[in-house]
């Protein structure tokens, strides 16, 4: 499954206003979404997009890609360089134990 961060559009006519979402690459523009991490209002900017950074980093560091626009708006939020620098770092810390038995000296 190709997962995506992308804009999904809402409002009136001439007057959009987009949610930005994760989503499978398969389905359509405005079809079903896996979560609703934040929206983007254009007549505003791209300085005034919220966005739920705690998220989209963990989306970004599974493997997830994004369009030009959400490219454009998470580096402006500086989530990108934040995901880079935590990339390396694993939440996850498997903890190896041997399963070698040992011959007691009898």
């Amino acid at each position: 499954m190709a997962v995506k961060l992308r804009l999904t559009r809402t409002g009136r006519h001439d007057d959009p206003f987009y949610r930005i979402v994760v989503a499978d690459s398969r389905y359509s523009r405005d079809g079903r979404c896996i979560e609703q991490i934040g929206y983007y209002d254009p007549s505003k900017g791209i300085a005034n997009a919220v966005i739920n950074e705690e998220t989209a980093i963990k989306w970004l560091n599974t493997g997830a890609q994004y369009s030009d626009t959400i490219k454009a708006i998470l580096n402006a939020k500086g989530v990108i360089a934040k995901a880079k620098s935590t990339k390396g770092e694993t939440s996850h810390k498997v903890k190896v134990v041997s399963t070698k038995t040992t011959k007691k000296a009898e």
